[in-house]
């Protein structure tokens, strides 16, 4: 037989032949699919903790703004306690509560105090004087509440998100007293 003749023939033969092309497709498709479902699972997980996290720092927000007595370091530990707690958050957290007041006659935000849990440090006067633009206008000597959360996401699957972090940056009005007040001083337990 002619080589030619033999090539015509095994080139019709597997040209029209469809035999195993399922299986050929599975296996391009299947870890294709099976990428798809765990990044998905990833992001869907990523924006959960974004969302635990936000609340966690918005009930914080709300639980400082209540308080007439002042904090102390001990309910600092509570509020960072309760965070790690609300957001199931085994990897490092910080949290960081801060007043700040409004200045009309020079149109700045001046610290009255700022205390930070974890890794974060405590703001100063210079960070915070042009956070004008970031806080809601507010009245001459007006107090605001700044809560500050921030932790490292570690995915459960590696699908290139890397490390991302989770910050927030909340702020409330004092609700019951015209100020929020620190004392690094432990406060009597009440006893009911």
């Amino acid at each position: 037989m002619n080589i030619s003749k033999l090539t015509r023939a095994l080139r019709h033969k597997f040209a029209r032949s469809e035999d195993g092309s399922g299986s050929v497709e599975a296996v391009i498709m299947i870890p294709l699919m099976f990428m798809v479902i765990i990044t998905s699972m990833t992001v869907l997980d990523l924006t959960r903790q974004h969302n635990l996290h936000s609340k966690a720092a918005f009930t914080i927000g709300d639980m400082v703004s209540r308080e007439t007595l002042p904090i102390d370091p001990d309910y600092l530990a509570g509020a960072h306690a309760l965070l790690n707690t609300m957001t199931r958050t085994p990897q490092d957290s910080s949290i960081r509560l801060s007043v700040v007041r409004f200045d009309d006659s020079n149109n700045i935000m001046k610290l009255d105090w700022s205390h930070s849990s974890g890794g974060y440090t405590p703001l100063t006067n210079h960070q915070v004087r042009n956070w004008v633009d970031k806080l809601p206008h507010m009245v001459h000597n007006e107090r605001m509440i700044i809560v500050e959360t921030f932790a490292r996401y570690d995915a459960p699957f590696e699908v290139g998100l890397g490390t991302p972090e989770i910050d927030n940056f909340v702020f409330t009005r004092p609700r019951y007293a015209p100020q929020v007040l620190w004392t690094d001083a432990p406060q009597p337990e009440f006893s009911g």
